[in-house]
């Protein structure tokens, strides 16, 4: 089996299997949004259980 390297550059597995995601819309454009919304960006997110199931399938060693 492969792993999908465009996933393996997005997606972390942690270890209890949950896949973690980056926020998206933190590339530009910052200076309009408020810092509580600066602040969230900057954490990580996890799939919903749907999601992840599609992402596990492409990193079969995560």
């Amino acid at each position: 089996m492969k792993t999908r390297k465009a996933a393996a550059k997005r997606f972390k597995i942690t270890g209890s299997g949950k896949v973690i995601r980056r926020q998206a819309k933190t590339r530009h454009l910052m200076e309009c949004k408020s810092g509580r919304q600066k602040r969230e960006f900057g954490r990580d997110q996890t799939l919903s259980p749907t999601d992840a199931r599609r992402i596990k399938v492409m990193l079969p060693y995560g």
